[in-house]
């Protein structure tokens, strides 16, 4: 009898971690609506309408008395969203490794966000203000629900499951995405014979995100479990807890190493999600409905992209791949500085390059940032990783907004952030990954 319940506990702990698994995809099914339709699709060409509306005859806003040029103010709510994401971040991640309640932390930080959201749906005539403000709001708590939520990953996955899992968390949030932008644009097509106005339709989008959001977090939050803390003091508070975890850090200076690398070509990536619907509108003249189909193509294309390059690195290894991503990355976006305006056929073959490398360098660089973290300080490590995940950069929204502004030209605003791509290309190549993985105390996978 004693042999029976010994070969029944693996599989019993087998069930209960794919169960766990599933709950755990079910978060990114949950908020990536939030990133495609709100932060990719309509918030951005809204917001700077909104603005537009408020501008003086100069075409500037004076928010807090500060003069911004209207078309920037989107670019710089995004920035100022992580200014607030990099104080909280570590402190939430801190609390979450030393008191093991990785699941309350989670569910409040998503349920503000999934609020901000909805309330979106009140943004119109010239509450460009109140838009900024909510925009801050959401994409903080994102920032801070999405490091809680990846910090699960190296406890619910073994090292040789983890770019499997970690592809199919991101290929359901691009399916999800999808899924809303269908029925999004049948309602801003087909607005007239619902009754309501282009703009009253541009608010139910938003604001249904927010429903979604909070609805679909229900799935994670009943599934995922909370793992005790030997730790249970939390020290430093704010930026001085920030300043303790990059001193830790640096005790690992390949883990540090790798995270610059993406810190800084996945900026370009969250820059480019964050902006491209800005640049579709304002530079290349194109119409909403054009851009939701661009960014539905991208959501299609990135689910099998997702899955696909999680293959490929079965055979390559995750930085083989991630690096052959970055260098699509390049030229992609080095033929969208060409685009004609006024062209949406041209518009689609960019949105299908996009979606084929997207999913499959985010997802592989979670994974591949999970073998480099020691284990017991997941959330405090993915905290410095989120700072730049899904929309959260500051550096690329702050760069777009400032070329925008120098030279008035979106193209010269979306080709400055190639550099994103090649400094970071160049930093992951020389980062050594077998080694940070063994400095970490982590066993090595067979391919990395």
């Amino acid at each position: 009898m004693g042999t029976d319940t010994a070969q029944a506990r693996p599989t019993d702990e087998a069930a209960e971690r794919r169960r766990e698994q599933r709950g755990w995809y079910f978060y990114d099914w949950a908020c990536s609506v939030y990133s495609t339709s709100v932060l990719t699709v309509f918030l951005g060409p809204y917001l700077t309408s909104v603005a537009k509306s408020a501008a003086d005859a100069d075409g500037y806003v004076h928010p807090l008395g500060v003069p911004v040029r209207a078309g920037s103010f989107f670019a710089y709510s995004v920035s100022l969203s992580v200014i607030v994401a990099v104080v909280v971040m570590p402190l939430v991640g801190a609390a979450a490794d030393r008191t093991g309640r990785k699941k309350p932390l989670l569910a409040v930080t998503a349920y503000v966000g999934a609020a901000a959201t909805a309330g979106m749906f009140f943004l119109d005539g010239d509450r460009y203000l109140l838009g900024g403000v909510l925009l801050l709001v959401a994409n903080a708590a994102q920032a801070v629900s999405m490091m809680l939520y990846n910090s699960y990953l190296p406890q619910i996955a073994p090292p040789e499951e983890r770019d499997a899992v970690s592809s199919r968390g991101w290929a359901f949030g691009y399916a999800a995405g999808a899924l809303v932008l269908i029925a999004n644009l049948v309602l801003f097509l087909a607005h007239d014979s619902f009754g309501v106005s282009e703009s009253t339709a541009v608010r139910i989008c938003l604001a249904s995100a927010g429903l979604w959001w909070g609805a679909f977090t229900l799935i994670p939050l009943k599934r995922l479990r909370d793992r005790g803390s030997p730790v249970k003091e939390i020290t430093a508070p704010g930026p001085r807890r920030l300043a303790a975890t990059v001193r830790d850090m640096r005790r690992h200076p390949l883990t540090l190493s790798f995270l610059l690398a993406y810190l800084i070509y996945n900026d370009g990536i969250q820059t480019v999600i964050s902006q491209a619907s800005v640049y579709g509108s304002e530079e290349l003249g194109l119409s909403q409905s054009t851009l939701i189909v661009a960014v539905l193509l991208v959501q299609v294309l990135a689910v099998g992209g997702a899955l696909g390059m999680g293959r490929l690195a079965r055979t390559y290894g995750a930085r083989r791949t991630i690096l052959g991503s970055l260098v699509a990355w390049t030229v992609t976006l080095g033929a969208g500085y060409f685009l004609p305006a006024g062209a949406p056929f041209w518009f689609f073959v960019l949105a299908s390059g996009i979606g084929l490398v997207l999913g499959g360098s985010q997802a592989l660089s979670r994974s591949l940032f999970s073998h480099l973290v020691p284990a017991g300080k997941e959330a405090e490590y993915f905290s410095a990783y989120e700072m730049s995940d899904r929309g959260m950069s500051w550096l690329g929204p702050l760069l777009f907004g400032l070329t925008y502004q120098l030279t008035g030209s979106y193209r010269d605003a979306i080709i400055s952030l190639v550099a994103f791509f090649v400094v970071g290309f160049v930093l992951l190549a020389r980062v050594p990954v077998r080694q940070a993985v063994r400095d970490a105390g982590n066993s090595v996978p067979e391919r990395i």
